[in-house]
């Protein structure tokens, strides 16, 4: 995407799906999170990203940069615990990656800013049961996709929310290390990490976006949507 007023169109429409795709999930969410957590995820992720599209109005002449920038400061500031800045403030964070426009290169950085923001502010590794299971083998994917296999974008980002799928997967037989599943020891093995979740239900968005706005493959094999039967 090369030119300006699309890439702010595409912007917009993520945040859009991504809200409308969070209100839609807000129970599973919180099904999810009260087996582990504080039963707030899906709420507190409906409320963050549904005040942004809100916003929608207010971002229309931003450079697409700065529409990332404050949807990160809206989340930081309606969403509830150690999502917020966790979230918001990670992508608050990296928006700056993108303020050459949103290319192959820039969204790589974006990425991978993201993904060490998080885990600067969250302490938490590969293994620890949260939402940086999830996150760290989608942009690897992501960055190994585009730098090394030269991949168009929107392959890339498939592959990458295949991996983040295999990621929330991971999260189901492990012993939660951080956050408030960590207060359950071994009681938290056996179920699915929400953060891990709620970053896959994102990314999924992305993609569905994507596809309207870059030419490439899409082709998933993800199979962790059914790693935890839903309770609807």
């Amino acid at each position: 995407m090369t030119d300006v007023d699309t890439q702010r169109e595409a912007v917009l429409a993520a945040l859009d799906n991504v809200a409308a795709r969070l209100a839609d999930e807000k129970k599973y969410l919180t099904n999810l999170d009260s087996e582990i957590g504080d039963a707030d995820h899906g709420t507190n992720m409906e409320r963050g990203f549904g005040k942004a599209a809100e916003k929608r109005d207010e971002f229309a002449e931003m450079d697409p940069h700065e529409i990332v920038k404050n949807i990160g400061t809206t989340l930081i500031s309606n969403v509830g615990g150690a999502a917020g800045p966790l979230y918001g403030g990670s992508i608050m964070f990296s928006s700056q990656e993108l303020q050459d426009g949103i290319t192959a290169e820039t969204s790589v950085a974006f990425a991978e800013a993201y993904l060490e923001k998080v885990k600067d502010r969250g302490g938490a590794q590969v293994g620890s049961k949260t939402m940086v299971d999830a996150l760290t083998p989608a942009v690897h994917t992501y960055k190994k996709s585009i730098e090394q296999d030269d991949l168009p974008p929107l392959t890339a980002l498939a592959k990458a929310v295949d991996a983040a799928e295999r990621g929330v997967e991971f999260t189901v037989p492990i012993k939660a290390l951080k956050g408030r599943a960590s207060f359950l020891d071994w009681r938290s093995v056996g179920h699915q990490d929400p953060g891990a979740t709620s970053t896959l239900f994102i990314m999924e968005e992305l993609l569905r976006t994507a596809e309207e706005y870059l030419e490439g493959d899409v082709e998933r094999d993800a199979r962790a949507a059914t790693a935890v039967e839903r309770d609807e």
